[in-house]
């Protein structure tokens, strides 16, 4: 972006990029403190996304190690009241459980939002693709979970069992 582009770029799309900026680089221990600043922006919208953007990339990194569960504990209490980042910092920990054979609750994954489904159906666990299969959301959640399911041999017809 040239110098003229920065000065017709509306504010909120300013802060939005220097966010991401601030975010990406951010060491673990201010971590906390710099999402509480975002989440303090006068337009919530923006600085929501900016916000999950951040959990989406960290959560990516952090889900299957042992860092998880300190890291996601103290998001949450940054991101309280902030309803995009919760549910999504929640997902995160079902899609984590999903992802790792960790108990989880089959109404919790059909409750979830479309970003959550379709990443549980493009993974290897077999009962959430058959709960998938069968019961997701959309035909294009439906038919990656089936698709899924072939791939992983479970010895089962996805397309015959299901109709």
């Amino acid at each position: 972006m040239n110098t003229d582009d920065s000065a017709r770029e509306p504010a909120e799309h300013v802060r939005f990029a220097a966010y991401l900026d601030e975010l990406e680089q951010v060491s673990d221990a201010d971590e906390s403190s710099l999402v509480g600043g975002v989440l303090a922006d006068p337009d919530p919208v923006m600085a929501g996304a900016a916000v999950v953007r951040h959990l989406d990339r960290r959560a990516a990194e952090l889900f299957s190690t042992p860092l998880w569960e300190e890291w996601a504990g103290a998001m949450a209490r940054v991101v309280t009241g902030h309803p995009f980042p919760v549910r999504r910092l929640q997902e995160w920990s079902l899609f984590r459980a999903i992802a790792l054979g960790l108990p989880w609750h089959r109404d919790d994954l059909l409750a979830a939002s479309d970003w959550l489904q379709r990443k549980a159906a493009d993974g290897t666990n077999p009962e959430a693709l058959q709960v998938l299969a069968e019961s997701g959301r959309t035909k294009r959640i439906r038919n990656t979970a089936r698709t899924g399911l072939g791939r992983l041999g479970t010895g089962r017809t996805p397309r015959a069992e299901l109709r």
